[in-house]
């Protein structure tokens, strides 16, 4: 408690007048300043976009008043895996993650907004750092960042091609990291089970995050195995780590299939050895026992080479689909799932909806008198997308042993949707509602897993620490004034795998660079959301 108050005393300012007017004041909470320690109740007053002071402030007035006796005061929460882009731009209220108290959407799992190239039909960006600049004129209502996606690199140069690039390619590949690090990217980031991000080679990762490394940035990975050879996936990402100089982080760090959950203790052993050995590594988690991809996830990669158009083509192939339904029954190492544990959340085609969304994957194939794994295929062909599921694979316990892990940051690995329509008839993860308020519910509040204090620091100090943001994720004198006001005793997720559209409920207030967006825990319609770029910006 002493080095808390230790603590507000170095920030708080000394007033030399009584006159002084905060366009905000925030009154009474008990405030979290982010660092893990215990909340001291006091006030916050905000001028313009800045904390301009933190203490004792009855003797000052606010533009603005607001009562948080009771309530706590955190900095914004920080989403370190958002699939934000569409819906950001679509919409921009981000409302699913701003009604959880998330000020910050982290883009760019593989797949990132730029760079592309130059499209006919669609001139408004081509390389990350004009994405950022439209997105924020745009405007939306939390602040957002990217790491350059190692798969759209790799889509630039070589398309979908299963091979290594050649020299004058990957000095090519090289040149357009470096690029979108200049403008403002936070790192490389890989997603290496899906098509084709599965065909780079390790070397390959290693060369483009030495570039992400020049510029201070990190990489962040969806690793080559969550599952039969997990531990070969982290070797890689410790090697990349090791070679590249680089920070790591892995995303949503878990571990698939009942078979591997015994695995556990060795990968947190892994971990904490490579920590231990100097090299930078964190993680990030969502905290739900069930993943979120496509059913073209447990296909092999070599069908999915030139992209879904040509991977269709090979699947009405009678010799391909005898083969890939050869190597469905012989188990394909870390991608064969029990059918029960794969949920279809939906379909482009509104016949396929009315029979089968919502329902498991051995149900469908009883409705379709197949097996599983031609039903899958012929799901596949008839509907021309890659279908979207909910995978059941994790263990709950061990997920829990992860989240307690002190250097695992907080992610929904979801875009930020309003429960409104179109959006209400697209099937979804929870995740994207109820991510951080599942946190501060299910394992802060209820089974204790975290105390409150370092539950806040998960999503606030640490990964900005990790992003290297510039005085944002902390309660501080002279930070941004991202502040999330909520009721610790009533926060909750309401989202369901079988409704999940529904809103977290106990944020009351959130704050963006000083404006209010949610008010009485209704979105207020502003917009002042800033691209916070990395560290290589310039």
């Amino acid at each position: 408690m002493k080095q808390s108050l230790l603590i507000f005393i170095l920030i708080t300012i000394t007033f030399t007048g009584a006159s002084q007017t905060f366009d905000v004041v925030i009154r009474h909470g008990e405030v979290y300043n982010g660092l893990g320690t215990p909340p001291v109740v006091t006030d916050v007053g905000i001028s313009k976009d800045t904390i301009a002071a933190i203490g004792d402030l009855s003797k000052f007035k606010g533009l603005k008043e607001i009562d948080a006796t009771g309530l706590a005061v955190s900095p914004g929460f920080i989403n370190m895996l958002s699939w934000s882009e569409a819906t950001l731009l679509k919409d921009g209220r981000a409302m699913s993650d701003i009604k959880q108290g998330v000020t910050l959407e982290v883009m760019g799992e593989g797949l990132s907004a730029g760079p592309r190239k130059p499209r006919a039909r669609d001139k408004r960006w081509n390389t990350l750092g004009q994405f950022f600049t439209y997105l924020e004129r745009k405007g939306v209502s939390p602040n957002f960042a990217s790491f350059v996606g190692a798969t759209s690199i790799r889509l630039y140069v070589l398309d979908q091609a299963d091979r290594a690039p050649t020299t004058k390619e990957l000095t090519q590949m090289k040149s357009l990291v470096a690029q979108a690090m200049r403008e403002g990217a936070m790192g490389l980031g890989s997603s290496l089970i899906y098509a084709p991000a599965t065909f780079a080679k390790t070397e390959e990762l290693i060369e483009l995050s030495k570039i992400a490394s020049s510029y201070g940035g990190m990489y962040i990975t969806h690793m080559r195995s969550e599952s039969d050879f997990i531990f070969q996936g982290m070797n890689e990402t410790f090697r990349i780590a090791k070679e590249a100089g680089i920070a790591a982080e892995i995303y949503h760090l878990k571990i698939n299939h009942d078979r591997n959950w015994r695995k556990i203790d060795t990968v947190l052993f892994k971990i904490d050895s490579a920590r231990k050995a100097g090299l930078r590594i964190t993680a990030d988690i969502y905290p739900y026992h069930a993943s979120g991809t496509s059913l073209t996830a447990r296909l092999p990669a070599w069908i999915q080479e030139g992209g879904t158009k040509e991977m269709r083509k090979r699947l009405v192939d009678p010799v391909m689909r005898k083969r890939v339904l050869y190597e469905l029954k012989m188990g394909i190492p870390s991608k064969n799932s029990n059918p029960k544990d794969v949920l279809l959340l939906g379909f482009r085609k509104d016949s396929l909806n009315r029979l089968y969304k919502g329902k498991r994957l051995d149900e469908v194939a009883r409705l379709h008198g197949k097996d599983e794994d031609e039903t899958m295929l012929d799901l596949l062909v008839a509907d021309k997308t890659s279908i979207p599921a909910i995978f059941f694979l994790m263990s709950e316990e061990n997920m829990k042993r992860m989240l307690r892990l002190p250097f695992v940051s907080i992610c929904s690995d979801a875009a930020a949707y309003p429960a409104e329509l179109p959006y209400l008839d697209e099937g979804i993860h929870p995740r994207a509602y109820g991510s951080f308020a599942k946190l501060l519910s299910d394992y802060v509040r209820d089974q204790k897993i975290l105390t409150l204090e370092e539950a806040v620091r998960r999503m606030t100090s640490l990964p900005a620490s990790n992003l290297k943001l510039d005085r944002r994720g902390q309660l501080r004198k002279g930070y941004f004034a991202d502040i999330v006001v909520f009721d610790k005793n009533k926060v909750d997720d309401k989202s369901t795998y079988e409704k999940p559209h529904q809103y977290a409920e106990g944020v009351i207030h959130v704050f963006v660079n000083g404006k209010q967006v949610l008010s009485n825990g209704n979105h207020t319609g502003a917009k002042p959301g800033r691209a916070l770029r990395g560290p290589g910006y310039n």
